[in-house]
This record gives structure tokens, sequence and C-alpha cells, in this order.
């Protein structure tokens, strides 16, 4: 069974070891066929606290870390701009 891998936007790293990571899906309307966009908000553990807001992250399924923790940063593709 192939590990599932998302990229996605940190929108929170409020928490320690923590970010919160926005996916965003767009696919077509069943009946309707417009593209919609669905956002998927995921835990996921940063053991070095090394991702900030805005960065574009690599994360990667894993083994249940805690209550709502189910995903670990691969890597960081891109890091924010720092305005």
């Amino acid at each position: 069974m192939a590990v599932k891998e998302r990229v996605g936007l940190v929108v929170s790293d409020k928490m320690q070891k923590t970010v919160v990571v926005a996916v965003e899906s767009r696919r077509p309307h069943p009946k309707y066929g417009k593209i919609m966009v669905q956002t998927r908000r995921y835990k996921v553990h940063d053991e070095e606290n090394s991702c900030h807001v805005g960065d574009r992250v690599r994360i990667r399924e894993t083994r249940p870390l805690s209550r709502s923790k189910r995903w670990v940063v691969a890597d960081i593709l891109s890091r924010a701009s720092a305005i």
C-alpha cells in the first residue's frame, strides 16, 4: 500500500511541534460540472518547529501520534515571504 502524500499551506503554527496545514482539492460538481474547491485542515507533526504560517509543505501519512495527528511534515517546499 502506498503512503499518502499531500501538498498544502501552513495556516497555524501556534502549537508546539504541531502545525495546521490546509490542503485544497479541486473537483467537478457531480451534477453541474462546476469546479468546486474543497479545503481540508490536517494537524501535522513538525518535530523541529521549523514550519511557519504561509509555508508550502508536503505532508506524509504516518501512524497515530496523538488523538488528532496522523500526518508528519515530509519537507518544506517554499518559505513564506517576509513582508
